[in-house]
């Protein structure tokens, strides 16, 4: 990979705490994201990754700590008595619109076309008129190889495809940040490098990607940095040359161990 961009932050995490009832899953998550930057987030089941994917756009509100995009606090502001309040939904919403997230399942609309699928937000959020958003929706369907594929429902589509449309969805939006969560576990095996190459092919644009994976090899390829988290924390955060090749913590160790095998 290569080297990191300017260390601009745009998204900014502190002492991010989230539970479950009696379980912590996040426990003081520090973090910065860079604009430009990929940071690919990696450890073993259950230990928060997509949790913290979901803190980040508030998909789960996070009990303590502070989530910033670009300055802005995503989830809470301030109120009486410098007590945190909830934002309101339409805040929410507009904080979304610039935090586009690519689930495990493709979440796409049954009843609309790729293209349909892709330029809804474009019309209904970004305010752009009808043509104006088919036309952006089939430039990004273009680019994540499925310009032939415009008119097809989701239900004619492979789950390779159906993923990359949810990619394409999500970029077009044109988001301040992109957040992948294992974006190629529900696919099979051999429709996992067709994902993978979209994701290589989006590197060029320079946007901002926070990528929970399990795949090592993907991520040394596409991450500027790598934090591993343990027990809802990073217990190691550094370029993959360091983490994936002298790692330091006992248990990335013997995590590379097992995935490695």
């Amino acid at each position: 990979m290569s080297q990191p961009p300017p260390a601009v932050p745009v998204v900014t995490i502190r002492g991010l705490r989230k539970t479950f009832g009696a379980n912590r899953v996040l426990d003081g998550i520090d973090l910065e994201v860079a604009k430009g930057e990929v940071v690919v987030v990696i450890g073993p089941s259950g230990s928060g990754k997509t949790t913290l994917l979901r803190c980040i756009n508030l998909l789960e509100p996070y009990d303590e700590g502070s989530v910033r995009v670009d300055g802005v606090e995503v989830g809470f502001h301030d109120g009486a008595g410098g007590r945190r309040r909830r934002r309101s939904e339409r805040e929410l919403a507009r904080i979304r619109a610039d935090i586009g997230m690519v689930f495990q399942l493709f979440n796409l609309f049954p009843h609309l076309t790729a293209v349909g699928n892709v330029a809804l937000g474009l019309r209904k959020v970004r305010g752009l008129p009808r043509a104006e958003a088919t036309r952006v929706a089939a430039r990004w369907l273009g680019r994540v190889g499925l310009g032939d594929k415009l008119d097809s429902l989701p239900a004619q589509l492979s789950g390779g495809q159906q993923q990359r449309v949810a990619i394409a969805r999500a970029v077009a939006m044109d988001p301040k940040v992109l957040l992948l969560d294992e974006i190629t576990s529900a696919l099979d095996p051999e429709l996992v490098g067709e994902v993978e190459d979209v994701i290589r092919s989006l590197l060029s644009d320079r946007i901002m990607m926070v990528l929970v994976t399990h795949a090592v090899g993907f991520a040394r390829e596409v991450a500027h940095r790598i934090a591993y988290i343990a027990d809802g924390a990073i217990a190691e955060l550094g370029p993959p040359s360091e983490v994936l090749d002298r790692p330091k913590d006992p248990g990335l160790k013997e995590f590379l161990r097992r995935v490695r095998a």
